[in-house]
């Protein structure tokens, strides 16, 4: 499976990935803020990420290594 897009959508609120195959993944990003966003510069950050680079914050969270990433980030 190669991946051919991920963005993330506006009006759903989900970062879309689509694959080669015609398969698809979507992401609720309210979902996801609800459960790292515990603090104002998280939100922030994981607003940033989500706006400008959805594939890292989607590869974050399939590997498990957003919770990481934000106590690095937001010290």
């Amino acid at each position: 499976m190669k991946l051919i897009s991920c963005k993330y959508n506006f009006d759903t609120a989900h970062v879309e990935l689509l694959f080669d195959d015609g398969s698809a993944l979507m992401i609720d990003c309210i979902a996801i803020e609800s459960q790292y966003g515990t603090t104002l510069k998280r939100r922030s950050e994981l607003d940033w990420l989500i706006y400008n680079e959805p594939l890292s914050y989607t590869q974050m969270l399939l590997d498990g290594s957003m919770e990481t990433y934000l106590k690095s980030i937001t010290k």
